[in-house]
């Protein structure tokens, strides 16, 4: 398994050329992605006005991840998995520019929206799996659990700078060209992914098996280990109590704050950067040592954060709060990916990806439904600061089990 490396574990992983630009690619794609998230959830507002919309479209990903996911974590473990990044990817162009070219055209509706969202989710459950898997062939081993850590970073990074980029886009020139934006930013990645070359292939014996034993044999592994599983629980309940803000910070934005499509910009482009920092705080440990305990540590912080941005008084104490927030969700995001990677067979490894990404997607789409649709009769405050509460009984359960966890996922 991982070996523990002594600091400088981001420019460790940067040394390798094939990774350094997997990741430009993949940076320049992320910032373009969230330009078009930005961009969809103003739409969506604009269109409705509605919480419950802004939930609906979240959730809009949530059955393709529940059906596709796992086929596409089971089918990266029998095929090449840059074939399928480069397949998924020109599916994604393809997505991105038929949304271009409708809400240019003046064609767009909440109707033709969702279907092209739920398409988003169905390509994404192939995409995600084969290209978080490919990782570990871009860096030797002892260099992995940087390269995880690095990977949030950019994915972070993007988070606070598509954002800031989004809100100057749609301010100037309509929510269209942010999506034209994002259609350029994938054929950026798909050149990078046609010269890339992987140094590092994992020996795996695949067996002979069919999707459907391949996708039990993944669940019964996951449910059986005493480290994983429990940590994927933990990662739900976050998932599904506090990572829901993102989704629905157009309701804040326009129905509390009174802030408009520049308040959206601010407050995304905060949590990207809490992110960010959290992201890269990470990175520079450069081993996997005591990220059990930070994993169930801030799952009881981002849920004191977020009570406290629920109800704040002012927009400019709410962004600095989001921001803090956001901060300890990637903490425990980023840690139990790199535990759950750290800990993972290689043969198994696309499947249980495949699985938390799931979680990562799933679930908070099912909380921001769950959230949108409360605060159309309770508004926005108190449902949010519920949810948020509800990770103290998380943590406590978690705390219990630390020990076993640990020495199950820190080998």
């Amino acid at each position: 398994m991982l070996e523990h490396l002594k600091g400088g574990g981001v420019a460790q992983a940067l040394s390798h050329k094939q990774f350094r630009r997997f990741a430009g690619g993949d940076l320049v794609s992320l910032i373009g992605n969230w330009v078009q998230r930005v961009a969809v959830g103003w739409l969506v507002w604009e269109l409705t006005e509605s919480g419950t919309w802004l939930g609906i479209l979240a959730m809009a990903e949530l059955v393709p991840s529940i059906l596709l996911s796992p086929l596409g974590g089971a089918f990266a473990d029998k095929v090449d998995r840059l074939k399928i990044a480069i397949v998924s990817l020109f599916g994604l162009m393809g997505q991105a520019a038929i949304l271009t070219a409708l809400t240019l055209g003046g064609w767009i509706d909440i109707w033709s929206l969702l279907v092209l969202t739920g398409l988003r989710g169905c390509i994404n459950a192939w995409s995600h799996p084969a290209r978080q898997a490919m990782v570990p062939s871009l860096v030797p081993q002892e260099n992995l659990a940087p390269a995880i850590a690095l990977s949030s970073v950019l994915f972070n990074t993007a988070r606070f700078v598509g954002p800031a980029l989004a809100g100057v886009v749609i301010a100037r020139w309509g929510v269209g060209h942010a999506f034209f934006l994002n259609t350029l930013s994938f054929m950026v990645f798909l050149l990078v992914l046609l010269r890339l070359r992987i140094p590092y292939g994992e020996n795996l014996k695949r067996k002979r098996q069919s999707l459907l034993a391949q996708l039990s044999e993944g669940y019964r592994y996951v449910m059986s280990h005493t480290g994983i599983g429990p940590l994927m629980l933990l990662l739900s309940t976050s998932a599904l109590l506090v990572r829901p803000v993102s989704d629905l910070l157009p309701g804040f934005s326009g129905a509390v704050f009174n802030t408009g499509s520049t308040g959206l910009a601010w407050l995304t482009s905060a949590m990207g950067l809490g992110s960010m920092i959290g992201a890269f705080s990470i990175a520079q440990r450069g081993h996997v040592t005591g990220l059990t305990r930070l994993a169930i540590g801030h799952t009881l912080l981002s849920g004191g954060a977020l009570i406290a941005f629920a109800f704040s008084p002012a927009f400019w104490i709410a962004v600095p709060v989001v921001a803090v927030a956001s901060f300890s969700i990637t903490i425990t995001g980023i840690s139990c990916q790199s535990l759950v990677q750290n800990a993972v067979e290689g043969e198994l490894r696309g499947r249980v990806i495949s699985i938390y990404a799931v979680i990562f997607r799933a679930a908070p789409a099912l909380g921001a439904l769950m959230i949108g649709a409360l605060s159309e009769v309770f508004g926005w405050h108190w449902p949010m600061a519920m949810s948020a509460s509800l990770c103290f009984f998380a943590w406590l359960w978690a705390r219990r089990r630390q020990s076993v966890m640990k020495a199950a996922l820190e080998i």
